[in-house]
């Protein structure tokens, strides 16, 4: 559904986006990612023609991107902080959209209360957008930006403003059009986008760092497997059982305690082993006694810090 390849945009002599090669399958919901200034919101606005990229090419919806009017008929496009005209109502401003994307009027209440009800904007259709909360001016905006029924949304911090539970019901509704529709969204909350997104990609100073689903982000910086152990008894024998065993683990111990517990991690660079196990089986044959036994998983914020070298 979307297929760049080689996208860049420079201002002045200095890239905001370069290079930057990925696709998007139809039914996807893809999550973007990057500090800011990573070029995120400058890659938005190229795939919605609102910037002319400087090299490179995007086919979306199989148009390509200099086909603009195609396109712009193609997609739905909420920017962060979406637009609208204030001194109207919202059913007066979802009006206005919808004539100007050329959907017939016989149709256009009807495709207004359709999305209000899924944005959830029911009761306020006839409230002016200046007296609306910042997250009721969010939700006229994605209503705005799927008016037109696009096959593809791409959407740019779309919970900006909301309380946790419109937070929710927006993801929910997210997932459901990423059913049927092609789905871009930038966000700076990791949650979210785990929650959310079938994929992702990371991007800095313009440049693709990493794509992939979770798992395979995880993969790309995980260390391994990482094994906490807090335990009561003799933990150099229980150590040197799991060096004789495992020659590659390296161990970390803490000193003893004065209550006589032993602070241990565990390290191997192969996941699959039962390490687990192996120490527990230790503890055991040294008479000693566990507290706790955790693995360490790695998670989006450190795949994120890792690629990036900073934190979201």
């Amino acid at each position: 559904m979307i297929q760049a390849d080689k996208l860049s945009r420079l201002y002045g002599d200095k890239y905001a986006v370069r290079d930057l090669s990925f696709h998007v399958r139809r039914g996807e919901v893809m999550g973007l990612l990057g500090p800011n200034g990573a070029g995120k919101s400058t890659t938005m606005k190229m795939l919605t023609c609102f910037l002319p990229p400087s090299s490179g090419s995007v086919v979306l919806a199989g148009l390509p991107l200099h086909d603009d009017l195609e396109v712009r008929r193609r997609v739905g496009y909420l920017p962060e902080h979406a637009p609208s005209y204030i001194d109207l109502n919202v059913e007066a401003h979802l009006s206005f959209v919808g004539r100007m994307h050329g959907i017939p009027t016989a149709t256009l209440s009807d495709r207004i209360r359709e999305m209000s009800t899924l944005c959830g904007l029911e009761g306020r259709l006839h409230q002016r957008i200046d007296e609306l909360s910042k997250g009721y001016r969010q939700r006229v905006g994605l209503a705005s930006s799927m008016l037109h029924d696009p096959e593809c949304l791409i959407l740019d911090e779309p919970t900006t403003g909301l309380d946790p539970n419109q937070m929710v019901e927006i993801r929910q509704l997210i997932r459901r059009l990423g059913e049927k529709k092609t789905v871009l969204l930038s966000s700076h909350v990791l949650s979210e986008v785990d929650a959310v997104c079938d994929r992702m990609m990371i991007i800095d100073d313009g440049v693709l760092g990493a794509m992939g689903t979770r798992d395979e982000l995880i993969g790309l910086t995980s260390a391994g497997l990482v094994l906490h152990v807090c335990m009561r008894g003799n933990a150099t024998a229980v150590v040197a059982r799991i060096r004789e065993q495992y020659k590659d683990c390296t161990v970390d111990m803490s000193d003893s305690t004065d209550n006589g517990l032993s602070e241990l991690v565990f390290r191997h660079a192969d996941m699959n082993i039962p390490l687990a196990e192996s120490v527990f089986s230790a503890v055991v044959a040294e008479a000693g006694v566990i507290l706790d036994m955790h693995m360490q998983e790695t998670s989006l914020e450190d795949v994120f810090h890792h690629l990036t070298g900073r934190p979201l």
